[in-house]
């Protein structure tokens, strides 16, 4: 059975909850307060919902919840290797922070970057934020999924190693408190979001693949 809250948040939510006890019973009721609403919070940011994945062989899913920022043409992504199109996903402190896969595939690139903390909506983070980049292939396409870190966000959660086999939808991890996912596609795949929309991880269609 699926948790509807990933295991990350317990400690959290367990942390506000003791200290909204200790506070309550030993200083004043009053000052439990602000640590049961933090909890509550936590419980929801942490949220895992149940979503039903249509599986599309076709379809690059996106990865996250959030706002697509940009969409840009780039030439240099080390795994795809071709010409390739980048879409940015903006994650609020708001939105639910699981990461699921685009597509089914083995992760044939796995690295993890050390970095700096700056706000996820700033056009540089991708290079000097903490971030963690996976290069999913099939038989069909290669794609690389960034998650980069934000001015909140101080962990990269991953739930997934080298080799390993995703199917589309399955979450793969998590970033804490607000951040950013940038997935690289092969130009050739359509791309059937706007710079503003609101997606969905696992529910809305980046892109589809056409010619392949």
């Amino acid at each position: 059975m699926q948790r509807i809250i990933v295991s990350e948040g317990y400690v959290f939510i367990g942390g506000a909850l003791i200290l909204a006890v200790l506070l309550g019973l030993g200083v004043h009721s009053y000052l439990a307060v602000p640590f049961v609403v933090l909890a509550f919070y936590f419980a929801y940011f942490f949220r895992n919902p149940n979503r039903q994945i249509i599986p599309d062989p076709d379809a690059i899913y996106s990865p996250a919840d959030g706002t697509v920022t940009e969409i840009s043409p780039v030439d240099d992504d080390e795994f795809v290797r071709e010409k390739a199109n980048k879409v940015v996903i903006f994650m609020s402190v708001f939105n639910v922070h699981v990461n699921r896969s685009p597509m089914d595939g083995e992760i044939k690139l796995q690295k993890y970057f050390c970095g700096r903390f700056r706000p996820a909506y700033k056009d540089t983070v991708g290079m000097e934020n903490e971030h963690h980049v996976l290069g999913i292939e099939n038989d069909r396409i290669r794609i690389t999924v960034k998650q980069i870190a934000g001015i909140l966000a101080r962990r990269i959660v991953s739930w997934v190693s080298l080799s390993d086999s995703l199917k589309q939808g399955e979450i793969y991890g998590m970033i804490r408190f607000g951040s950013c996912l940038e997935v690289v596609v092969p130009m050739d795949v359509e791309i059937l979001v706007q710079k503003g929309e609101k997606v969905q991880g696992g529910k809305t269609i980046l892109g589809r693949m056409t010619n392949r």
